[in-house]
């Protein structure tokens, strides 16, 4: 579980870095050359926009980066990933997949346990202790 979760983790960070240069190139076109009602309108929310085009992607590829050590602290990246990418930019034809795939990401590591070790990473006992 915890080698899928880094696989959809870095899969739903590179696909996250695509929406987010072309949500922040949006804004920037939109702000550079002005609105066409109707056709390019600015975002409601572009501070959030914008923040989350950086930090959801960024999440997403170090929770896929650390599945295998942490799976926890992997769990709650990408959760918190697939969270600001769907408050941010709702679920739609272009962000379902990355959505999807760190929020199922998320899950899996939260639910691995260390595979070899016979305790859960939920349990505060360390090896040698």
């Amino acid at each position: 579980m915890r080698g899928a979760a880094g696989s959809l983790g870095l899969i739903a960070g590179v696909i996250g870095i695509f929406i987010g240069m072309f949500s922040v190139g949006y804004s920037t076109l939109v702000e550079r050359f002005g609105e066409v009602p109707g056709m390019f309108e600015q975002w409601d929310n572009l501070g959030l926009v914008t923040a989350v085009s950086f930090i959801s992607p960024l999440f997403a590829i170090a929770g896929g980066a650390i599945a295998r050590t942490r799976a926890l602290w992997a769990g709650i990246l990408l959760i918190l990933s697939a969270l600001g990418m769907f408050v941010a930019f709702g679920f739609n034809w272009a962000t379902m997949f990355p959505i999807g795939m760190a929020g199922l990401g998320g899950v899996l590591a939260i639910a691995a346990g260390q595979p070899d070790v016979e305790d859960a990473h939920f349990n505060s006992r360390r090896d040698g202790d």
